[in-house]
């Protein structure tokens, strides 16, 4: 497998498994550790807001990668 696909399949993954915790409202995810950081900050519904923009920058990096790679 190219190493730009694997690299486009892993970041794919990673953001839109982002964006589903925070549509989904997942309590596990907004849970967690490093979550809790920034509801503290935002409150739930802006740290939900900042992880699907989180997710999409990272589905938009894969993009690039891939698409921008040889």
């Amino acid at each position: 497998m190219n190493n730009n696909l694997l690299t486009f399949l892993l970041l794919f993954g990673a953001g839109a498994f982002t964006i589903v915790g925070a549509v989904m409202d997942w309590n596990w995810f907004m849970n967690s550790r490093r979550a809790r950081f920034f509801v503290a900050i935002f409150g739930r519904m802006g740290a939900r807001i900042f992880y699907v923009l989180l997710g999409l920058f990272i589905i938009g990096m894969a993009g690039i990668i891939y698409l921008g790679g040889n």
